[in-house]
């Protein structure tokens, strides 16, 4: 009787066991690297801090390797941040704000885009619209529609060279928009930019085709 109900134990203690194995590997269940498309829609949605605690900071090593040491921008990106919000690791803005730069200097539109809006805002820096201005200009100049829309509300707010209000207009005004709302959000923006400027200049923006002097 007494081995029956040491028998009967064990199982149990082994059916529970093998509960909090299966539970715990649910729990740790590996996830996967993120690719740069994947990165780039989360940040674009803004979701990409979140993304990173919710899997559990598991990819910490992997994401800081790939910005560390092989350098690629989207990981510079992605590392910078969550040393600048102390995201899974003890913040560090130091050496965020760096990897920012590092990331928009390989040509980044994203780190371009973060940084300007440091700037703007005066996070972790001296408030500078005028130098947001110079770090959003290239990403604009290259086609990113978000940062087009910064620019111009930027030239619109009076900062940045007066002589660069006609490609900022011109730029955003040929644009494509994904929805009507950022395409009302535009032509608000355009609007504000276009008080700032001669009828005729306005008017030579718009062309599909931007011919100066």
């Amino acid at each position: 009787m007494i081995v029956s109900s040491r028998i009967l134990m064990l199982r149990i203690s082994l059916l529970l066991l093998s509960v909090v194995s299966i539970n715990v590997f649910a729990v740790t269940e590996a996830v996967d690297i993120y690719s740069d498309q994947q990165l780039i829609s989360l940040i674009r949605s803004n979701q990409y801090l979140q993304r990173v605690k919710a899997d559990d900071c598991q990819l910490v090593q992997d994401i800081e390797a790939r910005a560390e040491v092989l350098q690629q921008p989207m990981y510079q990106f992605l590392w910078g941040e969550m040393l600048n919000n102390g995201v899974c690791v003890k913040a560090h803005p130091s050496r965020g704000m760096a990897l920012l730069q590092t990331a928009a200097e390989q040509g980044s539109p994203e780190a371009m885009v973060k940084l300007a809006d440091y700037y703007y805002r005066g996070k972790l820096v001296v408030k500078d619209p005028n130098r947001a201005v110079q770090y959003v200009l290239p990403a604009a100049a290259n086609g990113d529609l978000t940062a087009k829309m910064i620019l111009v509300r930027l030239f619109g707010q009076g900062y940045g060279s007066p002589a660069d209000y006609e490609l900022g207009y011109h730029w955003l005004y040929n644009s494509i928009f994904d929805d009507d709302a950022q395409q009302k959000k535009a032509s608000s923006l355009l609007q504000m930019l276009a008080a700032k400027m001669p009828a005729s200049i306005v008017a030579r923006a718009q062309q599909p085709q931007l011919y100066t002097r």
